[in-house]
């Protein structure tokens, strides 16, 4: 059975917004003596708001957490996600000791090896060679165990002819590529990581993504990772926790299904359909869309959880108020971290770009091929424009969207039980050619 490194019990943080004190030198002196010298709660304390930074509370006091637990198993890499404001770097500086929580525990075995900001630990005067040591001397490192690790942590970090000038004259590349190197490398049985990687280019995190995998599944440490790259974290980890507002939404071992979660809700099947309620044309003068919803071949409406091995039609209902030839109707598909997959309006024939249509009501289907599209959550959303001339609905702005989660059927193969990697996933079908 594997040991707890990290438990986490009844955990919260508050903070005070405005300026610190009571207002008086009295109650000030109050506070300390109850506080620091008799061992008992802020007198002045008031009831602290959840922090939700977008409503204007009565209040100011707020949970940066509130009553957070959890647990963390040897050789685990727990991925926290939520959204800005949620309470994820907190967290990581709490268990990082660089700060203390207001009530609540962390019990911790093992050395803990923190990259949560950019150059976090350096020292600016100092060379990258001197604050390898100097990081590892923080991490209670002996000498002898650092020089060891030292050029391994060089050549990994690609700033090798660098190494010897201050990293104050460092790039903030540099500066991530340098501390990832020495956090990784070093001998620590838990690493954290806060959104550090995004400032790396590709090539590195890469690099970075295959230290990790390595560090957890081969080395058997553990790994607390934040990051709003999706993608990164269900490669990464084999737990996940969503925070929102301070609070534990849940913790599973299903990743997968949380980040569907996180993404798109609790409940995927109340976003299958689009309905126009209220009629409106969205500034549009050419037609109002009505309803768009998923079907099989013969128009019966589909969930919105699909396997891959089916064909999905994608259905329009529209009323038309004007025509015009360079009118263009389609849909953009999105992936779970908004990058663009699909683009429909790319006919280069006029007439080919969508059927005849009269005035009034009307539908418009397209077909989406089985085999397609890897398994994952999708968002596809309603794009028109007049060709050459303007949108009429931008994907990213005005544009109604339904939600698609396509299951993968790998239980036909015994070869693969992982998911497949890219966006796509169609049969590919090999054969010998014939010799000439």
């Amino acid at each position: 059975m594997s040991q707890t490194v990290i438990n986490v019990e009844n955990l919260s943080k508050l903070y005070r917004l405005g300026e610190i004190g009571t207002g008086t030198i009295s109650r000030d002196l109050e506070r300390w003596y109850k506080m620091r010298i008799r061992g008992q709660a802020d007198p002045f304390l008031k009831i602290g708001e959840t922090n939700e930074r977008n409503k204007k509370g009565d209040s100011e006091i707020v949970y940066s957490l509130r009553d957070i637990n959890f647990e963390v198993l040897q050789g685990e890499a727990l991925g926290i996600i939520g959204k800005n404001g949620a309470g994820k770097s907190t967290l990581l500086k709490i268990i990082s000791r660089i700060t203390s929580p207001t009530t609540g525990k962390i019990s911790i075995n093992g050395r803990v090896a923190s990259l949560l900001e950019v150059g976090t630990g350096f020292h600016p005067e100092l060379t990258g060679r001197e604050n390898i040591y100097l990081n590892g001397a923080i991490l209670g490192m002996r000498k002898k165990e650092i020089t060891s690790k030292l050029e391994e942590i060089i050549d990994f970090s690609g700033v090798e002819r660098y190494v010897d000038t201050p990293v104050k004259r460092y790039s903030s590349g540099m500066y991530v590529r340098l501390a990832f190197a020495v956090a990784a490398h070093l001998e620590s049985e838990i690493l954290i990581v806060d959104e550090v990687l995004a400032v790396g280019d590709s090539d590195f995190q890469k690099k970075c993504l295959g230290k990790m995998q390595d560090v957890s599944t081969k080395e058997g440490r553990t790994i607390l990772f934040v990051s709003h790259s999706m993608n990164l974290v269900e490669r990464l980890c084999n737990k996940c926790l969503l925070l929102d507002n301070g609070i534990i939404v849940k913790n599973t071992n299903d990743v997968r299904g949380l980040i569907n979660e996180y993404l798109f809700g609790n409940d995927k099947n109340s976003v299958h359909e689009w309905i126009n309620q209220n009629q409106r044309t969205c500034g549009n003068e050419y037609f109002i869309p009505l309803r768009m919803f998923l079907c099989d071949q013969n128009g019966k409406k589909m969930g919105n959880t699909v396997s891959n091995n089916e064909d999905i039609y994608f259905n329009i209902d529209l009323q038309v108020l004007n025509i015009d030839p360079a009118l263009n109707i389609g849909y953009s598909i999105y992936n779970e971290d908004s990058q663009i997959v699909y683009w429909s309006l790319d006919t280069d024939s006029e007439e080919e770009r969508w059927p005849k249509i009269q005035i009034g009501d009307c539908s418009l289907r397209s077909k989406l091929p089985k085999r397609l599209f890897n398994e994952g959550t999708y968002r596809i959303g309603l794009l028109a424009g007049l060709h050459n001339r303007a949108y009429l609905f931008d994907p990213n702005k005005n544009s109604p969207f339904i939600h698609i989660t396509i299951q993968g059927n790998l239980s036909d193969s015994p070869l693969w039980t992982e998911k497949r990697y890219g966006v796509v996933a169609p049969v590919i079908e090999w054969f010998v050619p014939p010799k000439i």
